[in-house]
């Protein structure tokens, strides 16, 4: 590590200030370091980084070492091109997502979550008296309820937009006993449906991130409201909002990871966005069944899309095979995701979707399992931006 004329003052009042010094300066050395890093490749970068000490820097900074060497490790073993593919994925996964991320304990704890999720909402279909023979037939049939469907006209946008915001409303009380205490900034964001100019331009949902003197926002795409029940939307607010991506994207904006960090903990923040509504149905928001349902699709969704890239990857499987199986389980797509496209990105990116389905579950099983610790564990995983899956234990 680069020694400076800092770390060589000498006196009472250096030793006094030595312990702020020392960790700023470890802080800049690591910062220095990792810019110089990822422009270099993986062997170079690895060999640069060896002689860096993070015992004394911030936790941003350790988190930001820890991260590199890790995804640089496994950037290298992928330029030894292995000839394995199940290797070669499981590797990809871990890349984005962790070192503890091995191939057989991800696809093992994806299968077991989707037979939890497929009898969950097999009790809850029973409990509606709604019909099928399948899951995926009594998803078609729910979402076709004119019960839970909004009229395709402006008063049925703002309706959807006022049951949108009650969930929020709902949510707030909940999370300082879920997440802790939130920065102000994470807790004023507001939901608002697109614009006629922004519907006009082909423009769909997106977030704008609270900022100096800016509210946060999701904005939401109900063009083709009627394929949005209105038993979908909450998981949609926990999701986006709270305590989703406005909870954690902020708090990491704050925090400033490295961007070797973000590379190497991509998987993260929609992990995180699942987890978030893992978190409210298991504190009772999807009380009502059909409410539970609209979670249920949307984890199904996501473990669906995570089987899907396995077996495409991994076993072979055609897209046909992965589309049927995915249809079975779901019935209907969701609403920015039809099947076949979806199926289409999922061939062409390897892993992602694999990453992104696990990680939630695995956030799950790292978690304290007293509920009065989750605050301070979640609150911890918030503050100083995405962690690598074996930086959150």
């Amino acid at each position: 590590m680069r020694v400076t004329r800092r770390h060589l003052l000498a006196g009472a009042g250096a030793l006094a200030l030595a312990p702020v010094e020392a960790s700023a300066s470890i802080d800049a050395d690591i910062r220095h370091a990792l810019d110089e890093a990822a422009t270099l490749p993986p062997d170079r970068t690895l060999a640069l980084l060896a002689p860096l000490a993070a015992r004394r820097a911030s936790l941003g900074s350790y988190l930001d070492l820890h991260a590199a060497r890790a995804g640089l490790r496994i950037d290298l073993a992928l330029a030894h091109a292995p000839s394995s593919r199940s290797r070669r994925f499981e590797l990809h996964v871990q890349r984005i997502t962790g070192n503890d991320a091995e191939l057989m304990r991800v696809e093992r704890d994806l299968h077991a979550a989707h037979g939890a999720l497929v009898a969950r909402a097999t009790a809850a279909f029973d409990r509606l008296g709604l019909p099928g023979t399948s899951v995926g037939a009594r998803f078609e049939r729910l979402w076709r309820d004119p019960r839970y469907l909004f009229p395709d006209d402006g008063d049925g946008r703002a309706a959807a937009v006022d049951a949108m915001r009650a969930t929020l409303v709902a949510i707030q009380p909940r999370l300082s006993r879920l997440v802790g205490t939130l920065p102000p900034e994470c807790r004023a964001v507001e939901i608002r449906a697109l614009s006629a100019e922004e519907i006009a331009a082909g423009k769909g949902g997106y977030r704008v991130l609270p900022g100096a003197g800016v509210p946060g926002a999701y904005v939401v795409d109900l063009k083709d409201i009627r394929r949005r029940p209105s038993f979908s939307l909450p998981s949609v607010v926990a999701h986006e909002l709270l305590p989703g991506h406005m909870a954690q994207l902020p708090q990491e904006a704050r925090a400033q990871p490295h961007p070797l960090r973000l590379r190497y903990a991509a998987a993260f923040p929609e992990g995180w966005g699942s987890y978030a509504e893992m978190l409210m149905a298991e504190d009772g928001l999807f009380a009502q069944p059909h409410a539970l349902l609209g979670h249920l699709h949307w984890m199904l969704f996501r473990i669906c899309r995570g089987l899907a890239d396995i077996a495409l990857h991994v076993h072979g499987a055609s897209i046909d095979q992965a589309l049927a199986e995915m249809r079975g389980s779901m019935g209907e797509s969701v609403y920015f995701a039809p099947f076949a496209t979806d199926m289409a990105r999922i061939a062409q990116e390897p892993a992602i979707r694999a990453a992104e389905a696990w990680l939630p579950l695995r956030l799950r099983t790292l978690r304290p399992r007293d509920r009065r610790d989750w605050p301070r564990f979640h609150g911890a995983l918030l503050r100083t931006g995405r962690r690598r899956t074996e930086q959150c234990r």
